[in-house]
C-alpha cells in the first residue's frame, strides 16, 4: 500500500466535508470562494486555514479537539 501525500489528504478531507461547495459556505467564502477551495484539491490547504479553523482541517489532532468539562455531579 502507498502512503497518501498531504494533498491527496488534503484533497480527501474537503471531499469528506461535502466537497469545494460546501467548504467554501463553511468557511463563509464569497464569490470565488468555491475556485479557491478546489484549488486547494491540487495544491493542498494552506496551514494558514487549517490553524484559522481546526475544528474542520485539524479534528483528527488530539491536540486541536476541544476538551469536554466534566459533567457536575450532584451530591
Amino acid at each position: 500500500m502507498v502512503a497518501m501525500t498531504q494533498i491527496q489528504k488534503d484533497a480527501a478531507l474537503i471531499a469528506e466535508l461535502g466537497g469545494p461547495a460546501k467548504v467554501a459556505e463553511l468557511l463563509k467564502y464569497a464569490d470565488g470562494g468555491v475556485q479557491r477551495v478546489f484549488n486547494w484539491t491540487t495544491r493542498g490547504i494552506p496551514s494558514s486555514v487549517k490553524l484559522a479553523h481546526p475544528e474542520l482541517f485539524l479534528r483528527d489532532f488530539p491536540a486541536f479537539k476541544k476538551q469536554q468539562k466534566p459533567a457536575k455531579q450532584e451530591a
